[in-house]
C-alpha cells in the first residue's frame, strides 16, 4: 500500500476550512446587502449624517447579533445531535459488539472492499478505536472535531460586521450629495467580489453568481431608497 499524500491526509481539514470560508463570505455578503438597504433607505428620507450613522450602527449591531445568535443555536443543535448519536453508538458497541462489527464490515464492503478485506479492516479499526471507526464510517462524524457553537457565532458576528462596515462608512463619510452614489458604487463593487469568491469556493462558474449578487443588492437598494424617498416627502 502507498502512503497517503498530504492532500489526501488533510482532505477533511481542507473541506472544513472551505466551509468556514464560504460561511464567512456569505456572512459578509449579508452584512453588505442588509446594511446598504437600510442606510440607502434612510438616505432617501434624510441626508442628516447623525440619522444615517444611527441607522447604520443599529442595523450593524442588530444584524451581527442576530447572525451570531442564529449560528450559535444552529450549531449547538447540530452538536447536541452528534453527541446523542455518538452516545447511542457507544451503547450499541458495549451491548452488541459482534453485531456492530458485522455492521462495520458490511459498510466497508459497500465501499468496494471484498468481504475478507472488509472484515480484516473492520477488526483492525475496532481494535484501535471502535467508536471513532463507527462514528466516521457509519455516522459521518469525527468525534475529535465536533462543531464549536461559540466559534461559529463569533465567526458569523465578525463576518457580518466587516460586510456592514462598508456601506456604513460609504454613506456617512462623503459630502451629502455624494453619499448615495458612493454607497451604491461601493456596494455593487463589493458584491461583485463576494459573488466571485463564493462561486470559486463552491467550484461554480462565477458569472451567474456575480450577476445574482449584484442584481439582488441593486434591487434592495432601489426599493428601500424609493420607500425612504416617499416617506420623506410624505413627512415633509
Amino acid at each position: 500500500m502507498t502512503e497517503p499524500t498530504h492532500d489526501e491526509a488533510h482532505g477533511g481539514a481542507l473541506g472544513s476550512r472551505l466551509n468556514w470560508l464560504r460561511a464567512a463570505v456569505l456572512g459578509a455578503n449579508d452584512g453588505i446587502v442588509s446594511t446598504a438597504g437600510l442606510v440607502v433607505g434612510v438616505a432617501g428620507a434624510t441626508q442628516e449624517r447623525a440619522a444615517l450613522l444611527t441607522a447604520g450602527l443599529a442595523g450593524l449591531l442588530a444584524g451581527s447579533l442576530s447572525m451570531a445568535a442564529g449560528e450559535y443555536v444552529s450549531v449547538s443543535t447540530q452538536r447536541d445531535s452528534e453527541k446523542a448519536a455518538l452516545a447511542a453508538e457507544k451503547r450499541e458497541l458495549k451491548e452488541k459488539p459482534e453485531a456492530e462489527l458485522a455492521e462495520l464490515t458490511g459498510m466497508l464492503q459497500a465501499r468496494g472492499l471484498s468481504r475478507e478485506v472488509a472484515r480484516e479492516a473492520a477488526e483492525q479499526l475496532t481494535e484501535r478505536d471502535a467508536l471513532k471507526a463507527h462514528a466516521r464510517v457509519e455516522l459521518g462524524i469525527d468525534p475529535d472535531a465536533l462543531a464549536d457553537p461559540w466559534h461559529a457565532a463569533w465567526a458569523s458576528f465578525a463576518a457580518f460586521t466587516v460586510g456592514a462596515l462598508l456601506p456604513l462608512l460609504a454613506i456617512v463619510l462623503p459630502p451629502a450629495h455624494w453619499r448615495v452614489p458612493v454607497t451604491v458604487v461601493s456596494v455593487l463593487a463589493a458584491l461583485v467580489l463576494t459573488g466571485w469568491a463564493s462561486a470559486r469556493l463552491g467550484a461554480a462558474a462565477p458569472g451567474r453568481a456575480v450577476l445574482r449578487n449584484v442584481v439582488g443588492g441593486a434591487v434592495a437598494m432601489a426599493v428601500t431608497y424609493a420607500v425612504g424617498t416617499l416617506l420623506g416627502v410624505a413627512g415633509a
